[in-house]
């Protein structure tokens, strides 16, 4: 015989009650574990001014995908300067949960932070995909008295040298470390280095008027100049030269005996606390574009070279650079300098 059990009007209230915040958690679960895919228009965010790496890499991200019809939505990109990104990391991470943002990265991620610039790493946001490598350049005036890396780094050994070297990246950030990585390589003392911070994109416009020495950059910030006569390209940081027009002729620093390397790898990064589903959406959305016409026209368009993971993949390769970055800031004495 069933036990009855009498329930009063108030516990059944209370049960009812419970039974329906368990039906929603378990659609909130479902949904999570479900399809997703965007209801708002999306904003890349580029952390730098126009016209660097990171606002590029956003805008032909975007472009590609809307001309691919890879994505029902649209694509703003928006630039957030300051801090040498700090300033959009911080913006990205007010974002926390809403997956209709992301924004374009590289190896300051994990610099910024390091030298203790940044509140932010890299671990406190979502990775989606990588997907370029560029390399560095490191430009002169074309009647600058260099006409090779190692007479630079010669000039640059000397004591009394005042020799000036300028980047767009805050200092401990790429465009100091990989121009220092390069030059402690070839002998140079790093810590007799002089290295100007152009955050606000003047670095060209100082180079041209003499204001400093030596530009150091991404290849394709040097294109245009190079093509007008004004500056030339000593060395860029891969390994092999790059195909293209222009960029073919730039040498690389092992060809001209110095055994280093620099890669600048660009991907793109999500608000903290996003779903599995979100992030398969754009895990898919990213894959498609890589294999894209579209973005193959893009790639040699800007020389970039094709560095695509996703998944468990790119988690691990930025673990191991983060790890590569601290120990090159602590032997550069560079490593929580602001702190």
């Amino acid at each position: 015989m069933k036990k009855l059990v009498s329930v009063s009007a108030s516990s059944f209230l209370t049960l009812m009650m419970l039974s329906a915040c368990s039906d929603t958690g378990s659609e909130e679960a479902s949904s999570d574990q479900g399809e997703w895919s965007p209801t708002n228009n999306l904003e890349f965010v580029a952390p730098a001014g126009a016209g660097g790496g990171w606002d590029t890499t956003a805008r032909m991200a975007a472009q590609a995908f809307e001309e691919a019809g890879i994505v029902d939505v649209g694509i703003g990109v928006i630039n957030r300067e300051g801090g040498g990104g700090a300033v959009g990391w911080s913006y990205i991470a007010n974002q926390a949960g809403d997956p209709h943002y992301l924004f374009a990265a590289s190896p300051p991620l994990l610099l910024i932070p390091l030298n203790g610039q940044s509140e932010y790493s890299y671990e406190d946001f979502t990775p989606i995909a990588n997907v370029i490598a560029d390399f560095g350049a490191f430009a002169v005036r074309d009647d600058a008295p260099w006409q090779d890396l190692n007479e630079l780094f010669e000039d640059m050994q000397d004591e009394s040298s005042s020799i000036t070297v300028v980047g767009e990246s805050a200092p401990g950030s790429m465009d100091h470390v990989q121009f220092v990585n390069i030059a402690k390589a070839a002998g140079v003392d790093p810590g007799s280095i002089t290295y100007v911070s152009a955050q606000d994109g003047s670095a060209m416009t100082n180079l041209l008027n003499g204001s400093v020495d030596v530009y150091s950059t991404g290849v394709t910030e040097t294109i245009e100049q190079v093509r007008a006569g004004e500056v030339r390209v000593l060395a860029v940081t891969a390994e092999e030269r790059l195909e293209g027009d222009t960029v073919e002729d730039y040498p690389t620093a092992i060809e001209q005996g110095i055994d280093e390397v620099f890669v600048n790898w660009r991907g793109f990064f999500g608000p903290p606390d996003m779903t599995e589903a979100e992030v398969e959406y754009y895990v898919n959305a990213f894959t498609e574009l890589n294999e894209s016409e579209e973005w193959d026209a893009v790639r040699e368009r800007y020389s970039w070279d094709e560095y695509f993971m996703v998944g468990e993949e790119y988690k691990q390769f930025l673990e191991e650079q983060n790890e590569e970055m601290r120990l090159l800031l602590e032997e550069l004495d560079l490593y929580g300098e602001s702190e």
